[in-house]
């Protein structure tokens, strides 16, 4: 008898209960003949940090689960790239993952060939989001605008120089200007 993690997850603003989505995958389950040993819930938009979802995978690294079992798709993975991952790591660990609505069980041959079709998406959203960043920056610099970080301990220059010279040792400097040892040091080795 397999032993399933049922995950189930809502929005504040999402349509579907809690109480649906469980009732169906409990359904399921028992007609599939599977022990259900863990159960979480969340109620929390997409982008925030899944601590219940969490659990579940420390279950499955911990081998307490065969199977996750969820909803749909998109209440599992935050981003195509996100969901890839979990699943990669799924399957390394042995564990099958079965969406309900999409009726993907990565167990079977048509549920590896719709994994592996997300795995081109998800390349596919990298290398957009790859090409936005790199417009957006080529586009900054054109405007004039400074890139990276900004120089913080340059503009204290002439004062570590004046500290240093009276016999300040470099530590000494560090901690009266609240910077880095590894600033002051650089600073102290450029030519004035």
């Amino acid at each position: 008898m397999f032993r399933v993690g049922l995950y189930a997850r809502v929005s504040t603003n999402d349509q579907q209960t809690l109480a649906m989505q469980n009732r169906a995958m409990r359904e399921y389950a028992a007609r599939r003949g599977w022990m259900i040993t863990l159960q979480v819930r969340e109620v929390n938009s997409g982008a925030a940090k899944r601590e219940t979802r969490e659990r579940l995978l420390n279950a499955a690294r911990r081998r307490e689960i065969d199977i996750v079992l969820v909803w749909r798709l998109d209440r599992w993975g935050r981003s195509v790239t996100d969901l890839l991952a979990t699943l990669q790591e799924l399957k390394n660990l042995g564990v099958r993952f079965v969406s309900l609505t999409e009726a993907l069980d990565l167990t079977t041959a048509a549920g590896r060939a719709m994994a592996a079709m997300l795995a081109v998406f998800a390349a596919f959203e990298r290398e957009i989001l790859q090409e936005r960043t790199r417009a957006g920056l080529a586009h900054a610099r054109e405007n004039g605008k400074r890139l990276g970080r900004p120089a913080t301990a340059a503009v204290y220059a002439a004062e570590i120089r004046k500290l240093y010279r009276t016999g300040i040792s470099k530590s000494e400097i560090a901690r009266r200007i609240q910077i880095g040892r590894t600033s002051v040091r650089r600073i102290l080795g450029e030519k004035s």
